[in-house]
């Protein structure tokens, strides 16, 4: 058996024995409850012996959620995790698998609130109209493996912009590049805006009137749609408008860009993790690994 702390240091990096002792207590719980829901589900009813009786897990917890660290941020096979760590390559897969989801659950962190966390988009619309605070956001696309021809569905993920099978992901932070949420990722082929609209952005805006959003070009139709809410680059002037107006139209674009910019440096940070450069497993497991990495970063930036 290895030495989890040497691996988390040497492997993962980005994530301190003190970070890893605060996800094992925050995790263990709801994982143990997994675990006992599934026993109950395969026993048809309540154990019969005494807790602690049967075979052990041959992964404890901590090795489990250390795995799944290296395996997010490495993309190390499972089957060589499984060397490292002297088990089956099953065995390292379901514990994958369960890690994933629970880290996917957990949300966003709250800046200068431990214990808070932010999963859903109203969340983050009602964070920000109480504490003041102006949102960005932003989509980004991870090329995913070609669906098998013939199947349904196939062109969706064909980005006009990538030129690639992609699936994008949508991204709110703040004025500090701290990310706050993610969606549930859809196919590449969707409009920017689309997306964002398909995760109740408009409602958002009409129960949050003073919270603000800086965009790109690529969400003018939320411009539209609401106005001194959904902000985005301003408009080039017309040819032969005065050297004057097209001075301040570029002064405009260049502050809007450099307010904007610290979402971009978010999409980065999701980005630096291997597994997000290029997505070459089951495209139903991207949205919850990429809901991991966001909890993750968003847990080493919550107090920058």
């Amino acid at each position: 058996m290895v030495n989890r702390a040497v691996l988390a240091h040497r492997l993962f990096t980005g994530v301190s024995r003190r970070h890893l002792a605060r996800l094992a207590e925050e995790l263990a719980v709801p994982w143990q409850a997994g675990v006992e829901g599934r026993r109950h589900a395969a026993r048809g009813g309540a154990r019969k012996r005494a807790a602690g009786a049967g075979a052990r897990h041959q992964l404890v917890f901590v090795d489990r959620l250390v795995a799944t660290l290296i395996h997010l941020r490495h993309d190390l096979p499972h089957s060589v995790l499984g060397l490292l760590f002297g088990v089956d390559r099953s065995t390292v897969t379901r514990a994958v698998a369960e890690i994933r989801a629970l880290l996917a659950e957990r949300g966003c962190a709250v800046p200068d609130r431990p214990g808070l966390r932010l999963r859903t988009l109203a969340d983050v619309f009602a964070y920000a109209q109480a504490e003041g605070i102006e949102l960005r956001l932003d989509a980004t696309e991870i090329q995913v493996r070609r669906p098998p021809a013939g199947r349904g569905g196939r062109r969706a993920f064909v980005s006009g912009k990538k030129k690639q099978n992609t699936m994008k992901a949508t991204v709110v932070a703040d004025r500090r590049g701290r990310t706050l949420w993610t969606d549930a990722l859809r196919p590449g082929r969707m409009h920017d805006a689309t997306a964002a609209r398909n995760e109740g952005i408009a409602v958002c805006f009409q129960h949050f009137p003073d919270v603000e959003v800086l965009l790109d070009d690529g969400y003018l139709g939320l411009s539209r749609d609401h106005r001194g809410q959904a902000i985005t680059p301003p408009r080039k002037p017309r040819p032969g408008a005065l050297p004057g107006r097209v001075e301040q139209w570029e002064r405009d674009r260049h502050w809007h860009s450099s307010d904007r910019i610290t979402v971009e440096h978010a999409l980065a940070d999701h980005k630096r993790w291997k597994q997000l450069m290029r997505w070459t497993h089951r495209r139903d497991r991207l949205p919850d690994t990429y809901r991991a990495i966001a909890s993750l970063v968003s847990d080493r930036t919550f107090n920058a």
